[in-house]
């Protein structure tokens, strides 16, 4: 075991951050490379000098990342993190094509521990250890030279600063190259790693330290009020379905080729939007933009759980309002709201791989609902169509395409078993909606009712390479950011409202978003308030006899 105490003597701290740089540069980019390839055809030497010089660019940066922490024991250790960052996100990048960009971030950190195990695969913990652990041991035999700290600061600085006057130089003489590549491919260094990462990471948690102070806002203009001919006999009640990737492609209903919705599309009053886009890419923005009036331009989701949003102002106006969670967390929206969490249930027929199926949040609803005396809004937040494990979103009477892919292994399945697992969890979705239209329709003496479906975002698979979601909105394809977006109501709520059939079809091929559930949402219930937008509700100009203030 001579070897294992055998170390290799490093010049200079800068030569050991150049050469762990190079080595992460070099081998754990291979996506990035091959885009930035694609988009400068190595067909001129011009071409080739450019790559070099971007090449050089991007060793510089990561070099002098590590040469920012101060002496030798952190810089081992910050090279180590670096190897394991560089090895995690290698696997997603080159395994689901993912952007690290900082909504990304900000999802990794609110998952569950169940959700991010289903990423933890066989594969997944061969990058881990191939290009984190063994690199990482390896540092450990490295030893770096005992020198003064005079000249460690000026071997870096010079270090620095050469550097930064090489790149300008480098910048100059390939300007157009660079002009174009900076604005024109940003999804291509997106994929830089970790680099890309790391600075996202640290805008993420640097909005979070100016925001983690704020404190609660209750925003008076949101107020709720009731419209002007409001009353009614019987209570109202909107079940809100937020669901969980669910992309509006794969619907039957928006003309999809295969049999996703056997069941809604059976059902009376159905109406699906078929133009309708969410506010991010992942849950921990979707969610939150979804129940705020501000939109998504100006919605900043690090300031949102600090100030009201519509189930605190439905319910400030005597509106009973209940949580039904069966994913991951309101992400901040219904922390003052009534919560019921199914996650953790153990049922025998209903929970399976550790997750429920989505049925679960309909347990005691019916005899729950023949109490209700009051206006009520349920919001049931599913586990959908949660990848990669789509096949466990799903009860197995419910797998209706095959063969399906029966692992988060993605790699490990052909495209079409994998979209056949998708399918299978919106055949499922599409049978729990109409279970609770159902629920609905048998207490139709006594309440008169609203269903709403909308997905938190939607889902890549495999379209240009990508899997899952979380890109960046700028860049996001559509098979991410195009959702599902389903109504239905009660014979007794269209006849309430004098709803014009004609008129709410007409609405189903017009762009419609998150932005509109907010608005919607507040007139279905017959309430306004200073921030309510008639033009985002989708009922409004259905209305036959318009509700005045």
């Amino acid at each position: 075991m001579n070897w294992l105490r055998a170390r290799v003597t490093c010049r200079s701290p800068v030569a050991f951050a150049l050469a762990i740089s190079f080595i992460i540069v070099a081998l754990y980019n291979w996506r990035f490379w091959n885009e930035a390839i694609a988009t400068v055809p190595l067909t001129s030497v011009n071409n080739v000098l450019f790559v070099v010089s971007l090449f050089l660019i991007v060793l510089f940066i990561h070099a002098a990342v590590l040469l920012v922490v101060p002496g030798k024991k952190t810089l081992r250790i910050v090279a180590v993190f670096f190897f394991f960052m560089a090895a995690a996100a290698a696997y997603f990048i080159d395994t689901y094509g993912v952007i690290f960009g900082r909504d990304m971030i900000r999802n990794l950190l609110e998952t569950d521990t169940q959700e991010a195990t289903a990423l933890v695969t066989v594969r997944f913990a061969l990058y881990v250890f191939a290009l984190g652990a063994l690199p990482a041991f390896l540092i450990f035999l490295i030893r770096l030279p005992t020198v003064g700290i005079k000249q460690e600061m000026l071997q870096r600085l010079t270090f620095v600063l050469g550097g930064l006057a090489v790149v300008i130089l480098l910048m100059f003489t390939f300007s157009a190259h660079y002009a174009s590549f900076l604005r024109e491919h940003k999804a291509v260094r997106s994929r830089l790693n970790p680099g890309y990462a790391l600075f996202e990471a640290a805008k993420y948690f640097h909005s979070t330290r100016s925001n983690a102070e704020a404190s609660y806002i209750t925003d008076a203009s949101a107020a709720m009020r009731s419209r002007s001919g409001a009353g009614g006999v019987k209570p109202l009640l909107v079940f809100l379905n937020i669901g969980e990737t669910a992309r509006g492609r794969n619907f039957q209903l928006g003309e999809y080729a295969r049999a996703t919705n056997p069941e809604l599309s059976r059902l009376d009053s159905v109406y699906y939007f078929t133009n309708t886009f969410s506010c991010g890419t992942s849950t921990a923005i979707s969610v939150p933009c979804l129940f705020s009036h501000q939109g998504r331009r100006i919605f900043d989701v690090s300031t949102a759980k600090h100030k009201s949003n519509l189930l605190d102002a439905l319910s400030a106006a005597g509106v009973a309002v209940e949580w039904r969670d069966n994913n991951s967390g309101s992400k901040g929206v219904a922390i003052r709201i009534k919560t019921i969490n199914y996650a953790a249930h153990s049922d025998s027929v209903l929970c399976k791989y550790g997750k429920c199926f989505d049925e679960i949040m309909l347990s005691g609803l019916s005899e729950a609902m023949r109490n209700i005396k009051q206006n009520t809004v349920i919001v049931f937040h599913q586990i959908g169509s949660h990848g990669p494990t789509y096949w466990q979103r799903y009860p197995e009477r419910f797998e209706v395409f095959t063969p399906a892919c029966h692992t988060g292994e993605l790699a490990a399945c052909s495209r079409e078993s994998i979209v056949n697992a998708y399918d299978n969890s919106i055949v499922y979705t599409d049978h729990v909606l109409a279970e609770q239209i159902r629920l609905l329709k048998a207490v139709s003496e006594q309440i008169d009712s609203l269903l709403i479906y909308v997905s938190d975002h939607g889902e890549s698979l495999g379209e240009k390479g990508l899997y899952l979601h979380g890109a960046p909105y700028a860049i996001a394809p559509d098979e991410q950011t195009r959702v599902p977006l389903i109504l239905w109501m009660s014979d007794g709520y269209r006849k309430r409202f004098s709803i014009d059939d004609d008129c709410l079809r007409a609405q189903r091929s017009k762009n419609l978003s998150h932005d509109n559930i907010y608005h919607t949402v507040t007139g279905a219930l017959a309430l306004t308030n200073d921030v309510y937008n008639e033009g985002l509700d989708i009922l409004a100009p259905c209305i036959s006899q318009h509700r005045s203030m």
